[in-house]
């Protein structure tokens, strides 16, 4: 599923979750060194451990961060199930 941010550098997140598992995710934009790093930690987490880690965390002066958006989109997904 491809997420589109807001309020962040990346234009997008592309992200697989596979039985509740986040199993990719990739950023489109952003601080690419950081989005991968991100995504590399995310990937084999559960999408609510993903969300527990992530929801809340801010960029500067952003009330939101490329990790917050991860999150609240998964944290949108879980809603959906």
């Amino acid at each position: 599923m491809v997420y589109k941010t807001k309020g962040v550098c990346s234009q997008s997140i592309d992200v697989e979750v596979e039985n509740g598992i986040v199993k990719h995710v990739q950023f489109t934009g952003g601080c690419n060194g950081n989005l991968k790093a991100l995504s590399a930690l995310a990937e084999g987490l559960t999408v609510a451990e993903v969300v527990n880690k992530l929801y809340g965390i801010t960029c500067g002066f952003k009330g939101t961060s490329c990790s917050d958006q991860l999150a609240r989109n998964l944290k949108a997904t879980l809603k959906e199930a």
